[in-house]
């Protein structure tokens, strides 16, 4: 598939979220469907740049990210249910942000935005991206040069709304 854009409709897929009674299915038809969704991607849990500065900006945006009519805002990575629970226990997420594994990276490759680190031993992991959705429906998308932190930061997405 290419790369998702603005005004394509997200996927209709299902993602991974760690519960106390194990990992659980989630649609995301049932996040997406007549809400107003802010989902960043980063490429790993426990990674420098997403653990010191993606995750952390989203935490402390929270309030403001609501105050902007956001219903919910969802974390993906390419990585399991129990390490994308752990780290979120681990950056103090709380109820604030719903972290989502796509362990096998398929919702990654259906948005067209994965990102091969075959070759530094990471496997295929997801670009740094952020994008909000609206009724399943993508209204803004930036997606990160490689190496980049900047267009995807939540005061970047908090701007853009």
């Amino acid at each position: 598939m290419s790369q998702i854009k603005v005004g394509d409709a997200i996927p209709s897929m299902k993602l991974m979220k760690a519960t106390a009674d194990g990992p659980k299915e989630v649609s995301t038809d049932e996040i997406f469907k007549g809400r107003k969704v802010v989902l960043f991607a980063v490429p790993g849990a426990f990674t420098p740049t997403c653990s010191a500065k993606h995750l952390p900006g989203f935490v402390q945006n929270v309030a403001a990210l609501k105050g902007k009519g956001v219903d919910e805002i969802v974390c993906v990575a390419v990585n399991d249910a129990f390490v994308m629970g752990a780290w979120g226990k681990e950056q103090g997420v709380g109820d604030g942000i719903t972290m989502l594994a796509d362990g096998s990276a398929a919702f990654t490759k259906a948005l067209g935005l994965e990102l091969d680190l075959v070759p530094r031993g990471m496997g295929v992991r997801s670009q740094r991206f952020a994008l909000v959705a609206e009724n399943g429906k993508v209204t803004h998308l930036a997606i990160e040069a490689p190496g980049g932190f900047d267009v995807s930061r939540a005061e970047a997405v908090l701007a853009a709304l």
